[in-house]
């Protein structure tokens, strides 16, 4: 049977999403479970989802669901309802965004993945259900203030950048699999201290918490529904948020904003700021932080051999692109030479591991 995908343009769907008038509802969840048939649940959501009119990006595995997703408020109480009547996903809790604009994605994406989160692991012995203890957003705060513990921020290097637990020990990784092997590498010696973990929805923390267990730490603890649910916490509870600037979330938004601190600088520039944006040339859509005013100057690119690209006419453009990949090695290179600041010194400043 042929897969059950969107074909529409890109462009087309974004500027009905913009004239759409119904109410959405942002939201993730994820649960870790044994799915026997990834690729027949996959086309069953597929189907039912798309009636619902739901937008979003889903993964699928054998071990389980990770969903960031855009519903209706029309139809949500169905939405729920079929979610639900799945034994595998029977009162999952939801995790509702910050920003309640629900412009959030404009098509439904669901993929069948060998892993939920990839994460490098290849240990037969390791069991992913064995996770650590789970912190609501007042036990967090209240963990924090011992000077023993240790906070680690399982997210990706851009992400930490815009915005951070203080104190937390933030690995220069771009994926959770390169991330694992550094912060047990950081941490050696520490077994015997308690572990604070965090991350946008809490999925990565689970497996990363159960993982921290299988190498010996003794008093492994994350955030209960990551980033998201503990800024809903705070506002709801009236607490202070401890988590400073932007949450990087990975939909249209690419940010919420969780306190007004601006903990980055724009990479062309250095003036303070913490927009991500993606370059405006397709052969290159990489993910960097501009400001305004560059963002004019640049016309929305990452260096001036990508604006002299983006300028070109659109059959040009796709004549050079023609096999190549997005955020390729040549793209890549440039980034890091002239764009991306050092950001373990970024990340050490004002934010020190405490190791007593």
């Amino acid at each position: 049977m042929a897969l059950l995908v969107n074909r529409i343009d890109k462009n087309v769907l974004k500027q009905r999403l913009k004239e759409e008038t119904v109410q959405r509802k942002t939201i993730s969840f994820y649960r870790y479970v044994n799915i026997p048939n990834p690729q027949e649940l996959r086309d069953e959501l597929y189907k039912q989802w798309s009636e619902f009119n739901c937008f979003g990006r889903i993964y699928i595995a054998k071990e389980g669901i990770n969903a960031q997703m855009s519903v209706p408020e029309p139809s949500w109480d169905a939405f729920v309802d079929h979610l639900y009547s799945i034994s595998f996903f029977k009162d999952v809790p939801f995790k509702y965004a910050v920003d309640a604009n629900g412009k959030s994605f404009y098509k439904l994406i669901i993929k069948v993945k060998d892993k939920v989160v990839a994460d490098g692991i290849d240990d037969p012995t390791f069991d992913a259900s064995d996770t650590g203890k789970y912190l609501n957003a007042e036990a967090f705060n209240k963990a924090l203030e011992d000077e023993n513990t240790i906070v680690v921020d399982m997210r990706n290097h851009y992400e930490s950048e815009v915005g951070r637990f203080e104190g937390a020990f933030c690995p220069d990784a771009d994926t959770f699999r390169e991330e694992l092997p550094l912060v047990i590498d950081h941490l050696k010696g520490k077994e015997d201290k308690k572990i604070l973990m965090y991350c946008t929805g809490g999925i990565r923390c689970e497996k990363a918490s159960a993982y921290f267990k299988h190498k010996g730490f003794k008093d492994v603890n994350h955030l209960q529904g990551g980033i998201i649910q503990y800024a809903k916490e705070v506002k709801e509870q009236n607490l202070e948020s401890k988590f400073k600037g932007m949450n990087f979330v990975f939909d249209e938004r690419i940010g919420e904003r969780i306190t007004e601190d601006v903990l980055s600088s724009c990479h062309q520039c250095g003036k303070p700021c913490d927009t991500h944006v993606n370059c405006k040339n397709d052969d290159c859509h990489l993910l960097f932080i501009q400001c305004d005013e560059c963002a004019e100057k640049m016309k929305g690119c990452c260096t001036p051999e990508c604006v002299t690209i983006s300028e070109l006419p659109i059959e040009e453009q796709r004549k050079l692109r023609k096999g190549k990949v997005k955020n390729g090695p040549e793209c890549l290179a440039v980034y890091k030479s002239r764009l991306r600041p050092n950001l373990g010194e970024i990340l050490k400043k004002n934010i020190t591991l405490n190791t007593k």
